[in-house]
């Protein structure tokens, strides 16, 4: 039965790869490293947009003191795209982010594909990869998925 429903894209697997994605960045947001831990492959591999490689233990430590809501006043996630094949997920998204630098507002966008593998029954993250992204490409604003603003996430506009 889990089988059928990784490839019905309309089913509850699309549902499950989203809040999966929702988790990811709401551990990072919050620095929940054990949470984080969680959803990560025993071979998980981070590759960065200078195309270093950290493994999991290194992306682990990173990822305890990373975001830091007095210097992140700004993060969304949006351009939300999900394919499944077979086994795998790929989760496909974009981060706007507002940064003080400085004293000043400094704006960018990162894409990133967090690569899913299915095995014994569950979903665990194998692969994160993080690409800059150019103005010119930024994905608008109508795509925002989610809202954080100074580390807290922002209800949902009906």
């Amino acid at each position: 039965m889990q089988h059928a429903l990784r490839n019905d894209p309309s089913g509850g697997t699309m549902d499950e790869l989203r809040a999966l994605n929702a988790r990811f960045i709401h551990n990072f947001v919050t620095r929940d490293v054990a949470a984080h831990d969680a959803l990560l492959h025993p071979d998980f591999i981070n590759i960065w947009p200078t195309g270093q490689r950290w493994d999991r233990a290194t992306y682990l430590k990173y990822w305890a003191t990373a975001f830091d809501p007095d210097v992140v006043v700004y993060w969304d996630v949006r351009d939300e795209l999900i394919t499944v094949i077979g086994d795998v997920a790929l989760v496909r998204s974009t981060n706007k982010h507002i940064r003080r630098r400085d004293g000043n507002e400094v704006t960018g966008m990162t894409m990133y594909t967090d690569t899913y593998l299915f095995e014994n029954g569950v979903w665990k993250c194998i692969q994160a990869q993080l690409t800059a992204v150019a103005p010119e490409h930024y994905p608008a604003d109508d795509t925002i998925v989610s809202v954080y603003i100074e580390g807290t996430l922002q209800p949902r506009a009906n």
